[in-house]
C-alpha cells in the first residue's frame, strides 16, 4: 500500500466501510445510554426550571457523537476533514447549572467510547457515575446554607430578632439591609444546628416583626 492509497477516497467506496449491523449496534446502544443519562439528570435535578429539552439533547449528543467517531474511525481523510469543520463551530448557549457541563461531557465521553467499541466500559462506567451522582447530587442536609428574610418595624425589634436567631442557628451572617421608615429589611445567609426549621415560626410571632422566610441557598447570592 503506497502513500496516496492510504489518502484516497471514493464515495462508492465508502459506502461498504462501515458494518450496518456494528452501526445499528453502536446506535442502539448509544440511545440506551442517553436515556441512562437523561433519567439520571431528570432524577438529580436541583435548579429552579426544569427543561426536558436539555435532557432529550444528552440523548441525542449521545447518538450524534457515536455517529461521528464511527465516521471519523473509518476513514482518515474524513477524520481531518472532520477536525476542519468541528473546529469552526461556536456554541452560544449559557451554561445555567455547572452540573450540567459533566452530562454534556459525560453525553460526549459515552458516545465516543461506544463507538470505539468499548462497551462494557461505556455501560458499566455510565452506571458508576449515575449511582454516584444520585447518592451525592441530592443528598439533603441541615449544614446546607439558607436565607432567612426578616422584616422588622424599629430598631429594636431587629437587635431582638438578631439575637434571637443567632442562638438557633451556628452560623448567622448578615448579607443585605434595607432601610425605610418604619421598615427594616434583613438578609442573611444562616447554617441550621439541625433540620428543625420551628424558630422560623417563633420568629415570626415575635413582637416587631412583620414577616419572616426561609429560602434554600444554592450559593449564588444576588444582591
Amino acid at each position: 500500500m503506497t502513500f496516496n492509497d492510504i489518502f484516497k477516497s471514493s464515495f462508492l467506496e465508502n459506502v461498504a466501510s462501515i458494518n450496518i449491523f456494528d452501526m445499528l449496534l453502536a446506535l442502539v446502544l448509544a440511545f440506551a445510554v442517553g436515556m441512562f443519562i437523561f433519567l439520571i439528570y431528570k432524577k438529580t435535578y436541583s435548579g429552579v426550571m426544569y427543561s426536558s429539552s436539555f435532557g432529550v439533547t444528552l440523548v441525542a449528543l449521545v447518538m450524534i457523537t457515536t455517529l461521528v467517531i464511527l465516521a471519523v474511525t473509518s476513514n482518515v481523510v474524513l477524520s481531518l476533514g472532520m477536525v476542519g469543520a468541528l473546529s469552526i463551530v461556536r456554541f452560544r448557549t449559557a451554561i445555567k447549572e455547572p452540573l450540567d457541563i459533566a452530562y454534556l461531557f459525560w453525553s460526549i465521553a459515552a458516545g465516543i467510547v461506544l463507538a470505539a467499541g468499548l462497551i462494557p466500559l461505556a455501560v458499566i462506567g455510565s452506571i458508576l457515575i449515575g449511582v454516584f451522582l444520585l447518592i451525592f447530587v441530592n443528598r439533603k442536609s441541615h449544614v446546607n446554607p439558607y436565607i432567612l428574610v426578616i422584616e422588622c418595624t424599629d430598631h429594636d425589634s431587629e437587635t431582638r430578632v438578631t439575637e434571637y436567631v443567632k442562638n438557633q442557628v451556628s452560623r448567622f451572617v448578615i448579607k443585605s439591609k434595607t432601610v425605610r421608615k418604619n421598615f427594616i429589611e434583613l438578609n442573611a445567609e444562616i447554617r441550621m444546628k439541625d433540620s428543625n426549621t420551628n424558630f422560623v415560626n417563633a420568629l415570626a410571632d415575635m413582637e416587631g416583626v412583620n414577616n419572616a422566610v426561609l429560602v434554600s441557598y444554592n450559593g449564588d447570592y444576588m444582591g
